[in-house]
């Protein structure tokens, strides 16, 4: 797995996610998100243009960014979703927990996930 973090636009760092994001790779990913949303950003976007697979423990880490951002009020996005995450996000309810606005009420511009 490889991990890119642009920070550019302190606003809405994008996380770069490429290869495969399973339990064995799985631990650099959180720790980066957690990282980041330390900072306490508008956004978070994860960009999953290089992903390869996700198992299980890969679809945690999205979750766990999505339930930390909703506690801080930093939305989650993603972008450049595969076609085969898109259906995992879809099938498992995923896709609906990325479209609900942070709890501290600012839009989610963008949340959902998207090809």
């Amino acid at each position: 797995m490889s991990i890119s973090v642009d920070r550019s636009d302190p606003a809405a760092p994008v996380v770069g996610v490429g290869g495969d994001l399973a339990y064995a790779t799985s631990a650099p990913l959180r720790a980066e998100i957690d990282r980041l949303l330390a900072d306490r950003p508008a956004a978070l976007v994860l960009d999953f243009g290089g992903l390869n697979f996700l198992d299980s423990t890969g679809l945690s880490v999205i979750v766990h960014a999505w339930r930390e951002g909703q506690q801080i009020g930093t939305a989650i996005e993603l972008r450049a979703v595969p076609r085969f995450l898109e259906t995992i996000l879809d099938m498992t309810g995923v896709t609906g927990l990325l479209d609900r606005p942070p709890v501290d009420g600012r839009p989610a511009s963008g949340s959902a996930a998207s090809a």
